[in-house]
C-alpha cells in the first residue's frame, strides 16, 4: 500500500492547483479554502484520504445541517460541492480515495428570481438625482448595472480604457475568467458620460469613492468602489423610490435578463449577455413567459 500524504497538506496542493493550474479567481480560492477548511478540522488534518468514506461524509452532512446558526441547504451544498471537486482532483492524480459521485448533494428547492416590474424600473430611475457629483455616480451605476447585466464585482472592476462609450459596447472578465460583450443603452451611456465630466481625476477605475478630495495623488485602486458600497447605492436608490421589495445589484441583474426575455430576446443571447456556463441557469428566467402564455390562451382559446 503506497503511502499517502494526510488530507491537510493535500488540500493545501488543490487549492494551488486552483490558482495555478485553474486560474481561480481570489473569491473563488477563498470559498474553496473555508469549505474544505471545515471539512478537514471535522475529519482530521492527518487523516488519509483513503479514511474518506461515506460514513465520514454522512457524519460531516450532519454537522453542515446542525450548525448554529443554521446553513441553508444552498451553503450546505457549497460545502459538499467543494469536497466533490476535491475528490476529483485526488482521482485525477491516481489518489486512492472515496469517488466524487458518491458525495449525493441535497436537493435545492425551486429558485426563485426577484426582478423589478416595467413600472417600478421607472420609478426606480425617475425618483434618482444626478446633478452633483455623487448622485452622477450613483445614477450611472444603477443605469450600467440594468444596462449590462453586469454581476456586481464585474461592476466594481471597471476601468475607464475599458469602457467603449462610443461603441455602446465593451468587453467584461466574468465568473471563471470568461470574457463575455456586454452593450450599453443610450441612457446608461448618457450616465456615465454626465458622471465623467463632473470628475476632474484622471484615475483608472470606471467609479471610484468620492468621500475624499479628488487628487490625483491618492491611488486609483485605493479610491476603487467597493461591492458593498454598490449594494448600499443600488439599496437606497430602491429605498428613496418607496420600492417596497429588497433591490439588490443582483436584482437589477435579474430585470435586464427578464426585460429582454419579455420583449421576445432569444434566450441563449440573455445566456451570453449574461455569461452564464450552461443555457440550465439561463432558464431560472422563463418563468416570467408564465404571463405571455396567460396572454396568448386568452386571445387565442374562445
Amino acid at each position: 500500500m503506497t503511502m499517502q500524504k494526510p488530507i491537510g497538506e493535500l488540500v493545501i496542493d488543490f487549492l494551488l492547483f486552483l490558482e495555478i493550474g485553474k486560474n481561480r479567481s481570489e473569491r473563488t480560492l477563498s470559498n474553496y479554502r473555508h469549505y474544505l477548511k471545515r471539512f478537514t478540522d471535522f475529519s482530521g488534518t492527518k487523516k488519509k484520504p483513503r479514511d474518506i468514506n461515506q460514513k465520514l461524509i454522512q457524519d460531516f452532512r450532519v454537522l453542515l445541517h446542525r450548525q448554529d446558526p443554521p446553513l441553508s441547504i444552498k451553503t450546505q451544498n457549497y460545502h459538499l460541492c467543494a469536497l466533490r471537486s476535491f475528490l476529483k482532483y485526488l482521482h485525477k492524480n491516481d489518489i486512492e480515495s472515496l469517488s466524487a459521485e458518491k458525495v449525493d448533494l441535497p436537493k435545492l428547492p425551486e429558485r426563485t428570481v426577484e426582478f423589478l416590474l416595467p413600472e417600478e424600473t421607472q420609478q426606480l430611475f425617475e425618483n434618482m438625482p444626478r446633478e452633483n457629483l455623487l448622485s452622477a455616480r450613483n445614477f450611472a451605476i444603477c443605469e450600467t448595472l440594468y444596462s449590462t447585466g453586469l454581476r456586481v464585482s464585474e461592476l466594481c472592476s471597471l476601468n475607464r480604457e475599458n469602457v467603449n462609450l462610443k461603441t455602446q459596447q465593451f468587453s467584461v472578465r466574468g465568473k471563471g475568467n470568461k470574457m463575455r460583450i456586454v452593450f450599453l443603452t443610450d441612457r446608461a451611456k448618457d450616465a456615465i458620460e454626465n458622471y465623467f465630466e463632473k470628475r476632474t481625476d484622471n484615475l483608472t477605475p470606471v467609479f471610484i469613492s468620492h468621500a475624499k478630495k479628488s487628487t490625483e495623488q491618492i491611488d486609483g485602486e485605493a479610491r476603487r468602489l467597493s461591492r458593498t458600497v454598490v449594494e448600499t447605492v443600488v439599496r437606497n436608490a430602491a429605498l428613496q423610490a418607496g420600492i417596497v421589495k429588497k433591490v439588490t445589484p443582483h436584482t437589477l441583474r435579474h430585470s435586464f435578463a427578464t426585460t429582454l426575455l419579455q420583449n421576445g430576446a432569444d434566450i441563449r443571447a440573455v445566456q451570453m449577455m449574461l455569461g452564464h456556463s450552461t443555457i440550465a441557469t439561463t432558464q431560472i428566467y422563463t418563468h416570467i413567459t408564465d404571463r405571455n402564455l396567460q396572454e396568448i390562451h386568452q386571445k387565442f382559446h374562445k
